[in-house]
């Protein structure tokens, strides 16, 4: 089913709206890559290759883009760049498809079990904790019972900050002190969503990465304390990254999937950035679904990746509007 049929005209504006500085810089570069070209030839395909590096595509995805792109002027003899476009947005959500990306998830889609325990993680400064209160907001509102733990007791003032966002929400949240240790608040947030019959658990945490070996300790402690209560906790681990770092957020995933198998990505901070071609890459070149993409600062732009949507919104009428 469509992304826009799924959730709608709102939630398609918004998408669009979050993707306007990724979808110029697309623009004029790819306006670049065929001015004054009637055809797709080698030189076209060239620019275009650059076109999309400097996109923050990836090279290696970028080239598996080309050569698709390639085999399509070769079967079709002749390409007029007119078509280019609609070919860009065949050839890379066929691309993404061949990874875990195809699946599109909803807040009201129903949970497998109760309570279904997803955690949170990535660095410092990604949006953890906003993403964390606005999936709140979002499970709530599609009618499930959220409990929140507060299990980054690292960071100053992060056990408030997650605080606030279970107030404005108006979910619990079950907290220690500064300094506490997190598997204890994340065992002890466990058995309070059990006893009061919760829906979704959304465990929060540390993001130290500089200094990586005791973060993962850290955090490998988490998941053996939270299976006390049942094996198969947490049920999903997500990695939050910023949209605005680009390829380093590949990195990032890398060194977290390492030391945790990720069942999904949340790419933050997509509104502010030209960079939106780096959630290309990641889902090009990774076997890790995305599962949600922040476009705004509301508590509601936070959508699900669709990729054909995805795909769209950064490529649709790019050639045209550049004929213009």
């Amino acid at each position: 089913m469509a992304f826009f049929g799924l959730f709608g005209k709102e939630k398609k504006e918004t998408l669009d709206k979050g993707l306007e500085k990724s979808k110029e810089s697309v623009l004029s570069k790819i306006s670049h890559a065929i001015a004054g070209k009637s055809t797709v030839d080698d030189d076209v395909l060239d620019n275009l290759e650059e076109a999309l590096i400097t996109s923050d595509v990836g090279v290696d995805t970028t080239l598996r883009i080309i050569e698709r792109i390639q085999e399509r002027v070769k079967r079709d003899k002749y390409l007029g760049t007119a078509e280019l476009n609609a070919i860009l947005v065949d050839e890379v959500a066929s691309l993404l498809a061949e990874n875990n990306s195809t699946q599109v998830m909803d807040f009201g889609d129903p949970l497998p079990c109760k309570p279904y325990v997803i955690m949170v993680v990535g660095v410092n400064g990604v949006g953890k904790t906003t993403t964390i209160g606005k999936l709140a907001h979002q499970y709530k509102q599609a009618g499930k019972k959220v409990y929140l733990g507060a299990a980054d007791t690292f960071r100053a003032a992060a056990v408030e900050q997650l605080c606030i966002w279970g107030e404005r929400v108006g979910v619990p949240v079950v907290k220690q002190q500064q300094g506490s240790d997190p598997a204890s608040v994340a065992f002890d947030t466990l058995a309070s969503a059990k006893a009061n019959d919760a829906d979704v658990v959304l465990i929060d945490t540390a993001g130290r990465l500089h200094n990586k070996d005791y973060l993962m300790d850290e955090l490998s402690k988490v998941v053996r304390v939270m299976r006390k209560h049942d094996e198969s906790y947490p049920h999903d681990i997500w990695l939050v990254i910023d949209g605005t770092t680009g390829q380093n957020a590949i990195n990032q995933t890398k060194i977290f999937h390492k030391s945790f198998p990720l069942t999904g990505i949340v790419v933050t901070k997509l509104d502010g950035t030209a960079r939106g071609g780096s959630v290309l890459s990641i889902a090009g070149s990774l076997q890790i679904p995305i599962r949600w993409i922040g476009v705004g600062e509301r508590i509601d732009q936070l959508v699900p990746f669709n990729k054909q949507e995805f795909v769209e919104g950064l490529f649709e009428n790019a050639l045209s509007e550049s004929e213009n």
